[in-house]
Parts: structure tokens; C-alpha cells; sequence
């Protein structure tokens, strides 16, 4: 019995989301091409969502965050949201303190275990 592969690497119909790279600090006028980007990229990919690489936005501060809060509003209006790769501590920090909600890259979501970690249902059962 033989059997033959197939050259070249396998079909694999992927669902990896798209990337925004954000560099600078942005403009209030960059804000509305950002956004219309954020719906085109919803719109061609299957993901419904659009990673933000935010490593090179520069110091956080207000006009970040609001960037961001339109960018979330832009992609949840299309059907999708964000998430941010990369943020800075501090920037994280100033999202949570306004109340944007954002997901990073990375992290588990919120009532999901981390893969690898054993949770206890009840005292003196075994864990799942």
C-alpha cells in the first residue's frame, strides 16, 4: 500500500485576523481614515476582528485613548472589535481607568480559563 502526498504545503483556510499598524501620534484628522480603515477591514476579512499593533504609538495620553475608544466603536458599528498588540503598561492602565473596554493579544478572555490551569469545581472534588 502507497500513498502519495501532495506537493506543497496544505490548504488551510485560515480565519487570522487582520493588523492595523498605528505609529505616532495620531492626528484628530487621521482619526475618521483610521476608522473607515478599521470597517474595511472588517468588511474583506472573516475574522470579525482587527489586531491594532500599538507598540509604536508613541506616549500614551488622552488622544490615544480616544483613538482607540473610536477605533472600538467603528469596529463594533461594523459587526467586529479590536485588539491591541503590544500596548504599553501605562496605556493599558489609562484604557482601563476611562472604561474602554479593549482585548489584548494574548490574554485570556474574560471567564475562560488559562489553557493549563486546573480549576476546582467544589472543595474535595478533583479538579477539571
Amino acid at each position: 500500500m502507497s500513498c502519495v502526498r501532495p506537493h506543497g504545503l496544505p490548504i488551510v483556510e485560515a480565519t487570522t485576523p487582520p493588523v492595523l499598524t498605528l505609529t505616532g501620534p495620531v492626528t484628530r484628522e487621521q482619526v475618521a481614515g483610521l476608522a473607515d480603515d478599521v470597517r474595511g477591514l472588517l468588511e474583506a476579512g472573516r475574522a470579525g476582528i482587527v489586531v491594532c499593533d500599538v507598540a509604536g504609538i508613541g506616549p500614551p495620553g488622552l488622544a490615544a485613548v480616544e483613538l482607540l475608544a473610536r477605533l472600538q466603536l467603528a469596529a463594533r458599528r461594523a459587526g467586529g472589535r479590536i485588539r491591541l498588540r503590544a500596548p504599553d503598561p501605562a496605556l493599558r492602565a489609562l484604557l482601563d481607568l476611562v472604561g474602554v473596554p479593549v482585548e489584548v493579544e494574548g490574554e485570556v478572555e474574560e471567564g475562560e480559563p488559562a489553557l493549563g490551569v486546573e480549576v476546582e469545581v467544589e472543595s474535595g472534588e478533583a479538579a477539571v
